[in-house]
This record gives C-alpha cells, structure tokens and sequence, in this order.
C-alpha cells in the first residue's frame, strides 16, 4: 500500500513537473514574437532617428563640410567628421556627404580621408548610448559598456596611428588610386538594401526624405534641398500636409524616435535576460564562445569578422548590428574576447554600401567617389592589421575593460566618457588646429608624451616595480585628485545628496501640517535638521545616508 502510494506520489509530481515544463516552454515561444517585435521597433527607431538627426542637422553638416579651407587641415578635417557623425548618427550619411563633395570637385580625395576617419569614430558613439541603457545592473552594465568601448578605442587607436602616416606619406590615397586605375570598372546598379524592404513599409508612413536629396549646399540657395513638401502628391507619410519647417520635423522625430529606441532597447533586455537562462544560456556562449581545435583555435576569431562583416552587409548599418549585440555582452551571453572581432567585421561590412554606392555612380564621378569608399576600406583594414593579429597588440580589449571597470565603480563615468570623448575633446582640437600648426603641436605633443610615460609607468608599477626608484614605485605622493576619481566621485554624491534633501525639504513644505510638524521638529530637536550624514566606504566603493532623527540608514 505505501508503495503504491509512493508510486502514485512520484507520478503526480512528474506530472506536475511536465505541466510546470510545458508552461515554461509556451511562454518563451510567446516572448519569441515580443522579441521579433521590439527588434523590428528598435531598427525603425534608428532609421528613423537617421532621418531625424538629417533633417535637424542635414544643412549644418553639409555647410560645415563645404568649407574647404577648413578640410584642408587634416586634424580639423577629422574633427569635423567625428562631430558631423555624431550629429547625423550615421556614418553612411556623412560618407556619402564627403562622396558628394568629392564627386563634384569640391574637395579633394587627400582632404576626403581625414573626414572619412572621423565618421568611422563618430558612428561609434551609437551603441556607447546604448549601453547606459544597462546601468541598473553593476555587472551588466561593466560588461556591456566594456563591450560598447572597445569600437571607441579601436577605432581611436588607428587614426593615432594611421593619420600622420596618412599625413606624412599619402600611403592610403596612392593605395586607393593604383587599386583605381588597376580596374577597367563600369557603373552598375545600386547594391541591395536588405534591411530597407523590411522597415520601409513602417518608416516610409513616418518620414520620407528625397533620395537625390542633397547636404551641399549650393551657391545660389541656402535651403536644404531635401524639402518635406516636395514632390506632395507621391508622399503618403505623416508630415506630407503639415506646414512646419525641415528642422522642427526632425526635431519632433528625434525626441519620439530616441523615446521608442529606449523604450524598445529596454524591453528587449528584459526580454532576452528571460529567455537566455539556464541551460539555453550556457549552450549559446558555449557555441559562440568556444574556438576551434587546437591548431586551429587562431581561425576563430578571423571567422567572426567575417560573421560581423556579413551581418553588417545584411543590415547595412554598422551602428545597428553594434547597437543589437551590445545587450547580449551585457548579460554575458558573448564575451568582450568574442565581441571585439565582430565589431571589427561591422566596420568592414559597413565600407561595402560606400563601395557599392560608389560603383552606382556615373561615369565621370565614378573614380572619385570609389577612391574614397576603397580608402574607408582600406582604413579598416590597416587598422585591423595593427590591432588584431598578434594577442599582445590588442590593445582596445584591455582599454575597454578598463574603461568597463571605471564605469562599474563610478557610474557618472560613462556620461563623463561620452561628453569627453565625443564633443569636448573633439571641439578643443578643432579649436588648436584652426589656431594653426604652432599651436596644436606644441599643446598636443607634451601632452601625448605625458600620457604615453604615465600609461609606461602604470604598466612597470604592476609588473615590474623593482626596476622604478622607490617613489615612483606608486602614485601615493601625488595628492588624492591626481591618481583617483575618488574626491570626484564624493562631491558628486554629496551633489546629488543636496539635491534629494532640498527636493524632499520643498516637497514637505508643501502641506500646512507638514510644515508645521517640520517647526515643532526644527524646536525641538534643534540638531536634526542637520541629522543626515553620508558614509561612504572606499573599499566597497558604496555609500549610505544616515538619518539621525529617525536612526535609519539608507544605502544610495
């Protein structure tokens, strides 16, 4: 009796189990579709912040671009890359911006490259964004800004190296042109745009843009040529009959479509920390992680740059493919080691629509604007060549982790990054440079020879510091602000503890009764108003408020 009681014990409960399993199983097929869904949503809202940030900026960014006389410095021309870029959010635009000048010869392919360097910088500020979206979760967040970082820096790390190359010796437009006159090329038709016959059904009831639009522009107008209201009665989007001008449009689309990207980016999150648990996990990082058999293990890392430069060509948009696996890093599903190969395959695959919009040219631009998507190109490559091949020379894994690990301890860090690298350091070389040679090589050599001895000394002092004197064996004499983000870190968390406490004072001093129960608090206990005291543990790297009038503590 008592095993057949046992017996129909362990059958209810397996029972239960494959209902529980069953259950589990529908309700990730479910979440599958959301995924599909939110995906969908997320790449619309970056085509449609593209065309926002081109409306709003389209005529700046082509005003700035015509101004040869600045181009003609190749530090300025850089600069004004990155920053164009960042405010168009596409490198294919401003690429296609600097192909446009090319073609109609006003500029020239040498002036072209630094531009062309810039824009590759500028496009990766996309998925940097992306990643404060995981600032919830320390972990996540380290991991998925390491991730984000490590196309900044190589990407930064090339034009360090390959622009007074390019300055000194023109090695990249001689290469493009031997590549050029070597060829007998004819135009051809436009490459496809895989990506465009899944979105256009949505965008295209949002935003259109004309597609002969232009950036430049001209001598006789000063109204950007890619007018809402041309053309009316072919448009069917949402603007087609309203009045309003180019700049408000994509303005309205810019808050609207960076609200729905968030949004979007934050439920896939969820969504995909739901669905890759578990053993599903564990078998995708095992698949996407693991390398080749031994001899072999050297090809896998190659493999996935052709993965990244396939899938790029796919969507036809680096910042989305770099933008897509920035969630993934995040919460661990690919590793920083594996990241780095795709994300030099995105750069690769995002030259190829240049190259094929340059063959799509006429005749007679035809040379010219393939010069400058082949030098895109080979920019990529060379910079793959010198940060890729030898273990030792990756450089961007290790920057990016570092930069991850600062982001973890002190989150204000990854907004300090961005408004740094992207907008202040950028507009202070452009400044230097439009001051004249002199200038920007006497304040930017010392300053790169500073930064290269402290990086030597950094690195000596963790491996080998017996052969450093003793008192640079560690930064301990220099004053606290000078090796450590710590004293920025305290005033910006007692910053932020005087703004709760004046929001909570003013929010309390909104009731009658409140305020009269603050003054008989205020008489009688004349020391609490001044209660609150923060602590802070440096070994943690967390902090706390200490309430002394009702004992309690809160952790920040």
């Amino acid at each position: 009796m008592q095993a057949q009681t046992v017996h129909h014990y362990m059958r209810s409960e397996e029972k239960h189990v494959m209902e529980a399993t069953g259950k589990h199983i529908f309700i990730n097929i479910c979440k599958i579709p959301l995924l599909l869904l939110f995906l969908y949503m997320f790449i619309c809202s970056l085509d449609i912040l593209s065309s926002a940030f081109q409306l709003a900026g389209g005529k700046v960014a082509g005003g700035i671009f015509k101004d040869n006389a600045v181009l003609s410095n190749p530090v300025a021309g850089l600069v004004v890359g990155i920053l164009v870029t960042v405010l168009v959010q596409s490198s294919s635009t401003s690429t296609s911006i600097v192909v446009s000048l090319v073609s109609s010869g006003l500029l020239d392919v040498g002036s072209a490259i630094p531009i062309i360097m810039g824009s590759n910088i500028g496009t990766s500020v996309t998925n940097t964004i992306v990643a404060l979206m995981q600032a919830g979760e320390r972990e996540e967040f380290k991991r998925a800004f390491a991730g984000a970082t490590v196309h900044d820096c190589f990407n930064w790390l090339s034009v360090l190296v390959l622009l007074p190359l390019e300055a000194i010796t023109g090695m990249m437009r001689l290469m493009s042109e031997a590549i050029v006159e070597s060829f007998n090329i004819v135009t051809g038709e436009k490459g496809p745009e895989l990506l465009k016959v899944i979105t256009e059904p949505f965008t295209k009831r949002i935003i259109q843009i004309q597609k002969n639009a232009s950036f430049v522009p001209s001598e006789n107008s000063t109204v950007l040529t890619t007018s809402l209201h041309m053309n009316a009665e072919k448009c069917t989007h949402l603007f087609v009959e309203t009045r309003l001008s180019d700049l408000a449009v994509g303005l309205i689309l810019l808050v609207c479509s960076l609200l729905v990207l968030c949004t979007c980016l934050l439920l896939l999150v969820k969504l995909l920390n739901s669905l890759l648990q578990g053993q599903v996990a564990k078998a995708i990082q095992k698949v996407i992680n693991t390398d080749f058999p031994f001899p072999f293990s050297w090809l896998t890392g190659y493999l996935a740059i052709l993965i990244g430069a396939g899938m790029t060509f796919v969507v036809q948009s680096s910042s989305v493919f770099t933008s897509a696996i920035t969630p993934l890093i995040g919460i661990g599903v690919i590793s920083i080691e594996r990241a780095y190969p795709l994300t030099l395959g995105s750069n690769i695959g995002t030259t190829t629509t240049a190259i094929l919009a340059g063959l799509a040219s006429p005749g007679d631009k035809l040379a010219a604007a393939f010069q400058v998507a082949l030098c895109h190109f080979i920019f990529n490559i060379l910079g793959i060549l010198l940060w890729y091949p030898v273990p030792h020379t990756r450089l961007p894994i290790r920057m990016a982790c570092f930069l991850g690990e600062r982001t973890a301890k002190y989150r204000w860090f990854a907004v300090l990054y961005l408004i740094l690298c992207f907008l202040l350091l950028p507009s202070f070389v452009f400044a230097l440079s439009m001051a004249g040679w002199q200038i920007l090589m006497g304040i930017c050599v010392p300053v790169v020879a500073v930064l290269l001895c402290i990086v030597i000394l950094n690195r000596l002092q963790s491996h080998k510091p017996h052969l450093l004197p003793r008192w640079l064996q560690t930064w301990d004499h220099l004053p606290l602000w000078m090796h450590s983000l710590k004293p920025m870190d305290s005033i910006i968390t007692r910053a932020t503890l005087c703004c709760r406490e004046a929001q909570t004072r003013d929010q309390s001093r909104t009731s009658p009764e409140d305020l009269t129960d603050y003054e008989e608090e205020k008489n009688h206990a004349p020391l609490a108003q001044n209660g609150s005291c923060l602590i802070y543990d440096h070994e943690t790297e967390t902090g706390a408020v200490f309430d002394s009038m009702n004992g309690k503590c809160s952790r920040l």
